[in-house]
Formats: structure tokens, sequence, C-alpha cells
């Protein structure tokens, strides 16, 4: 194993002491990119594990298809048109991951040597394995046969110095990615595009792996780096500081966003820039695993009105989500939202806004006193869909989007609550009067 490899293991799995990752963990990741058959366009999970790298890359392809491409009808979609969806979606991730865009690209692919080597040794047990080439994944060999160990001799890094050439060699790849290992082999290849070193700077604890060697799912970090670029493990707007660390967030307003159960209860804040994408897709993360809400309506991400961006600023003043923050602090929200800072206006405001001289200002308060407006653009309903990629998940065990209609309301009203439902209450973090109609008979799983 070149000492390369041992870096991405590493990074990935974590440092190997005991046993190590699991067999069992391991096989869970051996996946490819397989697409639905009951739903041309959807990525099929096959155990719990990969969706950190299965669910964002069907938000980016969802991006492409329901935007990017001429199709009118986006469900529907040929095999040659699924090549060019999934290989531009896999091309653009990679580009989004790149530190510096001037720099080359690394594909990881199979060490032609090493796998015919492997091939060799096997053909008298496998005989079906004599009839593949050197340029073609080692299929023959079960994820158990190949093992962790064995899997890491026999890949190799390829660079590529130009958009065009990546983007050409993915194409060229595509079966690879289909096949047994392409999961796996395109998240080395995001993670050496970005750089190791370049990741554990962006982690919070570079001891931390990627994918947990005990249970198997992907790491915040690794959700932050193939949805924006950055291994960062914070969902929060920006940097923070706490007990003189610096906490690195998300610094750009993310193209899909990212919406998390964890935050109804209170356990985490996801920020604007996430919460609010470019595009009406997002991830939705329960304890367990990663599922995608979208829509076509581009209202749903207008650009922020006056009293969002407000809100949103207000926030960054109140890193604990406490709904006030002190009166100190007051001059610096007025500044960094361009309104009349002079102190003697801001005295008059502290106690127009503090008559009791508690010494806090409530967010409720300064968003009526200075944004009174609150019209909102987006339409009272619209329709909504929901993928999970296990089969198990899914209504008579098919991967196929569940189609439904949200409403959105600017008051909680009794009349037309629906349900409570885990995928409702992840929602509400954006919209907290939405109410969901599913075409179902049950509402989607977030699990």
């Amino acid at each position: 194993m070149s000492a390369l490899n041992k870096e991405v293991i590493d990074l990935v799995w974590g440092r190997r002491t005991g046993n190590g990752v699991s067999d069992t963990v391991f096989c869970r990741w051996t996946q490819g990119f397989v697409f639905s058959e009951t739903e041309p366009t959807a990525l099929e999970q096959f155990q719990g594990g990969p969706c950190a790298v299965i669910a964002a890359v069907q938000a980016f392809l969802l991006k492409n298809v329901l935007f990017n491409c001429e199709n009118s009808n986006w469900r529907e979609c040929s095999e040659e048109e699924r090549k060019a969806v999934l290989c531009n979606t896999l091309s653009e991730i990679l580009e989004t991951a790149c530190f510096n865009k001037s720099e080359s690209y690394s594909l990881v692919t199979w060490s032609k040597e090493k796998v015919s080597e492997d091939n060799a040794s096997i053909s008298d047990s496998h005989p079906e394995s004599s009839h593949h080439t050197m340029d073609e994944e080692p299929s023959a060999l079960a994820a158990e046969e190949l093992g962790f160990e064995r899997f890491h001799t026999i890949i190799h890094k390829r660079t590529l110095k130009t958009v065009g050439e990546m983007k050409e060699a993915i194409l060229d790849l595509y079966d690879t990615w289909r096949n047994k290992f392409g999961v796996l082999l395109f998240l080395y290849s995001v993670i050496l595009t970005k750089g190791i070193g370049n990741v554990k700077n962006e982690i919070e604890d570079s001891a931390e792996p990627l994918i947990d060697p005990v249970y198997g799912h992907g790491s915040q970090s690794l959700t932050n780096l193939l949805l924006t670029g950055y291994a960062v493990s914070n969902v929060w707007d920006g940097d923070r500081e706490c007990s003189g660390m610096k906490l690195q967030g998300i610094h750009n307003q993310a193209t899909v966003g990212f919406l998390t159960l964890m935050e109804s209860l209170r356990y985490c804040k996801v920020g604007s820039f996430l919460k609010s994408p470019k595009l009406p897709i997002w991830i939705l993360g329960s304890e367990t695993h990663l599922t995608v809400f979208f829509a076509k309506e581009m209202l749903l991400v207008a650009p922020e009105s006056p009293s969002e961006q407000a809100r949103r600023v207000f926030q960054t003043f109140d890193p604990e989500d406490n709904g006030f923050i002190p009166d100190t602090l007051l001059e610096d929200v007025m500044k960094a939202l361009d309104l009349v800072s002079e102190p003697e206006y801001v005295n008059l405001m502290k106690s127009k806004l503090d008559p009791e001289g508690l010494g806090i200002i409530l967010l409720g308060t300064f968003l009526q006193e200075f944004f009174p407006d609150k019209n909102s653009v987006i339409p009272d309903s619209f329709p909504v869909y929901h993928y999970n990629g296990l089969k198990q998940s899914n209504h008579n065990e098919k991967v196929m989007y569940v189609e439904g209609t949200a409403l959105v309301l600017g008051f909680e009203d009794p009349m037309v609550r629906t349900d409570d439902t885990p995928i409702k209450r992840c929602l509400q973090t954006k919209w907290p009067y939405i109410e969901l109609l599913w075409t179902t008979d049950r509402s989607p799983s977030l699990n």
C-alpha cells in the first residue's frame, strides 16, 4: 500500500487500531452509482452508510436534470442522457472541490498491472474473471473477496491538468463509476483533488474520520465538502470563536442546500448560506440518513428580503440562538445593516427597544422597528418532491420520487394542520408554518 493510499485511509476511515474498519462497514460502501429501475433519474443506495456521497450526487444530478436539461419531461431519461448527466454531475462536484481552480484534478482508478495480477491469482476459483481486460474494474471479485486491504493496493491516482481533460476522463470511466466500487473511487477522487492537507486544515478535529469506522455514516465535514467544496465541520454562516478557538462555517451561498432534523431538536442551527441555496434543492439530514427534498419553484430561492437579511445579520451576533443580543452589540448590528449608527441615535434606539432597561435587544422587537414589511414572494402552495435512495424506505420497496404539495402559511392555522412527521419538523426549520400533503398514504421517510 502506497504512502498516499495510507494517508487517504487515515483521513477517510481513521487511524487503524485493533481490527480497524470492519468488513461489514467496508462492504456497505462498496457500490456504484446505480439508477433505479422505476425512476430513471434516481440513484439507488443498497445499504446504510454511503448516503453522504449518494445523496449529494443525487442533489446535483437533480439540479442538472431540472434546470440544465432541455428535456421537458425531467422524469424520463434515456441511457445516453443518464450517462451524460451523471458524468456532468461528478465533474461539477470535482470542479467545486478543487482548492485552487488553476491546479490539477485527481481521479482514483484501478491500477492496470495490479488488477491484472489479482484477476490472474483467482482465475482458478473464479474462471469468469478471465475475460476482464486490464482497463476494467475487477468486478469478478466480490467485496468480501477483495477486502479492505487488497482494495487499497490496486488503486492509483491519475492526474489531469485541465477541466476539459477531467471531464473527458470521467466520461470514459462511466462504467467504473457505475460498478462495484464507484462510490468509493469517486470519494477518493474528490479528496485528492481537494488535497489531503487542505481537507485536514478545514476539519475541526482532524483525528475524526470522514466515515465512522463503527457505524459507517459519513460526517458533516464530508457532506459539506461535497456540497460546497469545503470540508468544514459546522453548518452556520461564517466563522465563530469559542474559548480562543476558531470554528469554521460556511462562507458562501451554496448551490444545493442543507436542512437537518437536528435543528428542530436544537442540537445545531443551520445558517442562511445552506438554508437558502441558489436552487430549490435541499439535502435533509436525520439522525442516521440523508435524503433530498426539491421543487421546481424558483421563487423559493429568490433573493432574501430586507427583513430576511436583517434576521440573518442579527443572528450572527446571537450565535447561541437566544433570540436576543446584549444592547452593547446594537451599534454593530446597525452598522452591518447600513442603518444610521450615530451614537446618539443608537442610544435612543436602545431606550426604545429596551424600555425596561434589561440590557438586551430582542430579535422580534428589532425587526418590527426597522423592517416591519414582511411580505414574502413565496407562493402559498407549490409542488414538492422527496427522494430516499434506500429501497426499504420506499413504498413497495421501489426507489421513486414521492410527490406532494406544500402550503406555506404566515402563521399557524390549526384548521389546516396536516401531520407531525420528521420530514415536516425538518422543513419547519426553513418554513416554520409549512404543511405538506403527499400523494402517498404515508409521509416519506427521512431514514
